[in-house]
């Protein structure tokens, strides 16, 4: 199975909002498994901001990896590391047309949120923000993952948010994201929701909008 010849380079990428080169902020937004870039621009509707360009790329086959992101780091190559450059390649598009990572958000879902979180603990850099819904960082089994030589991620704010009893995201590795990613320098915001599910609700997406309202106006859009 290793010898995927593409997996998910060459995928499109889906938008929503802004064009990129009349936008202010983006956001690259990372759907879950067995999803489609729309299932995550839905959420891109009740976010919605003029000066925002969302942009979703397409994991090939519907999923970025084939095992729980719990299992062993080598069982999901090579299709986490080529996950992984599909996310970079979208922050390169974006860059391309003068929107640099922090003013870049960076968004994902279940499968989408782990692989999210994943690229940027690997990536550290001040990005406009951080967000994962129903997902943590992809480690290693069992084994502690350390992140600490890679960088710093310069106070970019994270916000975790998950069910206390997701029945894919055990709350310990909720709790060890939030710690990693805070050794890595982020500002992290954890809410652990009392009896959720694997789902999206209205608080997360206000804590998002939020988040978004304050790029825009540290970039100063309108001015």
């Amino acid at each position: 199975m290793t010898d995927q010849p593409t997996m998910h380079q060459g995928m499109p990428v889906y938008g929503y909002g802004a064009a990129p080169d009349k936008a202010t902020v983006a956001m690259i937004m990372v759907h879950g498994r067995g999803a489609a870039p729309a299932d995550i621009l839905s959420l891109a509707e009740q976010l919605d901001h003029p000066e925002v360009a969302y942009l979703a790329p397409e994991a090939a086959t519907g999923q970025w990896y084939p095992y729980p992101f719990i299992a062993p780091v080598e069982q999901n190559e090579p299709w986490l590391s080529s996950a992984l450059a599909a996310v970079g390649e979208v922050f390169d598009m974006v860059a391309s047309v003068g929107i640099p990572p922090e003013r870049t958000l960076l968004l994902g879902f279940s499968q989408g949120a782990c692989l999210a979180l994943e690229y940027a603990a690997r990536n550290p850099r001040r990005y406009a923000g951080v967000i994962g819904l129903s997902g943590a960082l992809i480690e290693n089994g069992d084994k502690p993952r350390d992140y600490g030589d890679a960088g710093s991620m310069e106070g970019t704010p994270v916000f975790l948010g998950c069910s206390d009893n997701d029945p894919h995201i055990p709350e310990g590795r909720l709790t060890r994201t939030a710690g990693l990613l805070e050794e890595l320098d982020a500002q992290v915001v954890l809410h652990i929701y009392p009896d959720m599910g694997h789902t999206v609700i209205m608080d997360e997406i206000t804590f998002v909008r939020g988040m978004i309202e304050a790029v825009v106006a540290e970039s100063g859009a309108g001015d």
